[in-house]
């Protein structure tokens, strides 16, 4: 059975939260489940995420697969890393996993650029 640890969506319309779960890889997205490993939050600001290690690590020893949005997440918290590095066999004690996901660079306004583009044509007519 190939097992894969992915979100389900939970909550009200417009105030989703999210549990990882670990399913069936063939069961839907809120469809049934083997066990619940952890929370996410994205509606705060930052966004929360609250794991238990100890079960996240037991189903990677398993085999479990990590779909491809609980990868990005567990990579950015950190989660990974440890991962990566108990696997090795090295010390993971100094390692710790984040609580909240970095804030993600805000897209500059275009109202700037078009600004920008306002004050070059000028100039380029003067030339002509």
């Amino acid at each position: 059975m190939p097992v894969t640890i992915r979100l389900r969506r939970m909550g009200a319309n417009k105030r989703a939260f999210y549990r990882f779960a670990v399913a069936d890889s063939r069961m839907p997205r809120d469809g049934r489940f083997i066990e619940f490993i952890g929370h996410y939050h994205p509606i705060y600001q930052p966004a929360q995420v609250e794991l238990k290690e100890d079960k996240v690590f037991g189903w990677l020893k398993k085999g479990a697969q990590m779909s491809g949005t609980v990868e990005s997440i567990f990579r950015n918290i950190g989660l990974l890393r440890k991962w990566e590095a108990l696997k090795k066999g090295e010390d993971v004690s100094s390692l710790t996993i984040a609580k909240q996901l970095p804030e993600r660079a805000r897209k500059k306004r275009r109202k700037a650029k078009d600004k920008t583009v306002a004050e070059v044509k000028p100039e380029a007519e003067a030339k002509t």
